[in-house]
């Protein structure tokens, strides 16, 4: 290196002592940013265990709810089933009744029956704002309330006697079949809900864990990087280093040449320093005139 060539032999050993020293610290910096970012890793990488653990849970949370919904929805699909066909025959009843004067306050408590357990049912299953479900109540209330005070005419009239026996019956056995249904359904949704309301929690908890190991893996980068940094600093301060190493190296053999070829005795120079001590004095006039002369 030029820059080298033209350093004396003390500015050189000068030179080589703050880049050792420089050498060192780049390497000190680059192991103490490495080890940080060793550390970093590792808890980027648990927390990527911990969210592979729990997305595990939320697929089993996940299978549970679908599988209850899907019962839920059977039993529903049954409930409707047996409520449809009581509605049928209401309707039946309601034509063989229509010629009574009794008919219509009978059939329309009859339809308030089944348009109460229908209100219950949607309370106690579908999801709805507290404003909704107030609304609800309420309409149950009024509806409850007509019931009772239909019934209480009806109980006062005298019904013309007809045979309906069996047809009261099986509206009467359909609704507890019905209603039998619908304690599933209840049953199966609120179980459903509470594997939903986990599956949500985990989802959410998932997420969190996505964005700390993210923000753990960026700081893990960024880590990496300025010990990249500081490690090619260190090797240029090790090419620089080896170069100077390299030219004292130089001097010290081309010094001991020099000894051998003017015959001067090394006996008096025992050590690098007197060497190169001697290589500083007498070089720029061995370049000149080709020869030095000291006392043997």
């Amino acid at each position: 290196m030029e820059e080298l060539s033209s350093l004396t032999s003390k500015e050189l050993r000068e030179e080589l002592g703050r880049a050792e020293e420089k050498y060192r610290h780049l390497c000190q910096k680059r192991d103490e940013l490495n080890q940080k970012a060793r550390l970093i890793r590792e808890e980027r990488d648990m927390l990527n265990e911990e969210k592979r653990k729990l997305i595990e849970e939320m697929k089993e949370a996940k299978r549970i709810r679908d599988e209850l919904v899907a019962k839920m929805r059977e039993h529903k699909k049954r409930r409707n089933e047996y409520q449809q066909q009581a509605k049928e025959l209401i309707r039946k009843k309601r034509q063989q009744r229509s010629k009574f004067k009794s008919n219509s306050l009978f059939l329309r408590a009859e339809e308030l029956k089944l348009e109460i357990r229908k209100l219950e049912y949607e309370q106690e299953t579908v999801p709805m704002s507290p404003k909704e479900e107030e609304r609800i109540i309420q309409e149950i209330k009024e509806k409850k309330k007509e019931y009772e005070k239909l019934k209480e005419e009806l109980d006062k009239q005298k019904h013309v006697e007809i045979d309906l026996e069996n047809l009261d019956k099986a509206i009467n056995q359909l609704f507890e079949l019905a209603d039998k249904e619908h304690e599933m359904v209840v049953k199966y949704y609120k179980e459903s809900q509470e594997y939903h309301n986990k599956f949500v929690k985990l989802v959410e908890e998932i997420a969190k864990l996505i964005n700390e190991a993210n923000q753990k893996h960026k700081e893990f980068l960024e880590l990496k990087k300025k010990a990249d940094e500081y490690h090619k600093k260190a090797m240029e301060m090790r090419s620089k280093i080896i170069a100077i190493r390299k030219e004292r190296r130089e001097r010290y053999e081309k010094a001991m040449k020099m000894l051998e070829e003017f015959n001067i005795s090394a006996r008096r120079l025992t050590s690098p320093e007197e060497i190169e001590k001697f290589v500083e004095e007498n070089i720029e006039k061995l370049k000149k005139e080709g020869k030095i002369s000291i006392g043997l």
